[in-house]
């Protein structure tokens, strides 16, 4: 069996990460941004929370962020929509919550590696002293590469457990 009819029958894990991805960004915008208000997508990068004109400017990066976070959650719907219209796709919970759980973890690896050490625009935590930055940003890091292997061991799981289509459901599926 090649490559290509395999992966149009499998699971759409792209649809999965995709949701996970936005799903973690609204996690951190929400969570971190808005109700806990412990920093903002450009507190530490010269636009401190100290002033209203700083906030203007950090509401409306936060706000960006938020429009990607939303694309992402939207684009996941579309390829799951995509992959479902097609009788042939092998469905499991777990390979959804799995992937889903890949792309939250991935987003905060990702997020907390740019955003946090590289670039320096913001914290997790910026109401604790300075020096316990760097502990915050790096319990970031362990939960998002833990959030990826638990994702990732899921969705082994839902490939070993879901039975892969057979080849000629692919067939079967343009004939009706």
């Amino acid at each position: 069996m090649d490559d290509d009819a395999r992966t149009e029958r499998d699971f759409p894990l792209s649809a999965g990460l995709f949701f996970g991805l936005g799903l973690g960004g609204f996690f951190d915008g929400i969570l971190l941004h808005q109700v806990l208000q412990w920093h903002h997508m450009l507190t530490s990068a010269g636009y401190p929370a100290t002033d209203v004109h700083n906030v203007e400017v950090n509401t409306l990066w936060d706000g960006l962020f938020h429009v990607s976070t939303y694309l992402f959650v939207v684009l996941g719907l579309l390829l799951l929509w995509g992959a479902a219209q097609r009788t042939h796709v092998r469905w499991s919970g777990k390979l959804l919550a799995g992937t889903m759980l890949m792309g939250f973890g991935l987003f905060h690896l990702v997020e907390g590696i740019i955003d946090h050490h590289i670039l320096g625009l913001h914290h997790v935590n910026e109401t604790v002293p300075p020096a316990q930055w760097l502990y915050w940003d790096m319990g970031f890091l362990v939960w998002g590469a833990l959030m990826l292997v638990w994702g990732w061991s899921l969705m082994r799981a839902g490939r070993q457990e879901t039975p892969e289509p057979c080849p000629d459901a692919r067939r079967e599926a343009r004939v009706r």
